[in-house]
């Protein structure tokens, strides 16, 4: 009896720590700010304990499914300028956004800025690096046109 015991215990204690969480998890977040779901910009740059962003307020652009947490912005530069704002060392740029006015910040995904990752295709970069289901593509920005990751 007690031999049967050992491979249920075995089991049990195997299986514990990856049977943990719920299935209604949903999709990961994305691992930096810039690119989150929102619904008001008040959820996003959470991290950054109020500090302002360079370049200008928070906003959550709802031209995207779910939202997309972004901040307006002048240059590259703007983006990641205040601490706490980006977690990971891929480059944000900063573009117009299709008919929105002003610019924001993006993942950018054109090749030069997808070298710290070491991932040539462009919309798997996206979708590891931005958020599951987003693509390359462009901002839609004119003629200061960038590639950027959203939906």
């Amino acid at each position: 009896m007690k031999a049967q015991r050992i491979p249920v215990l075995l089991a049990t204690f195997v299986t514990w720590p990856f049977a943990c969480g719920s299935d209604n998890a949903g999709p990961a977040l994305p691992p930096d700010h810039v690119g989150q779901p929102c619904t008001t910009a008040a959820q996003c740059y959470p991290q950054i304990n109020g500090a302002p962003l360079v370049g200008g307020a928070a906003v959550c652009l709802d031209r995207v499914a779910g939202g997309y947490c972004t901040h307006l912005c002048a240059t590259d530069a703007d983006c990641c300028a205040v601490p706490g704002e980006c977690t990971t060392p891929h480059v944000q740029v900063c573009s117009p956004f299709e008919s929105a006015s002003g610019k924001y910040c993006f993942l950018g995904c054109e090749d030069g800025d997808r070298a710290d990752a070491g991932v040539a295709d462009a919309d798997t970069f996206c979708a590891t690096y931005a958020y599951a289901g987003f693509k390359c593509r462009s901002s839609g920005g004119g003629s200061q046109n960038r590639k950027v990751c959203t939906p």
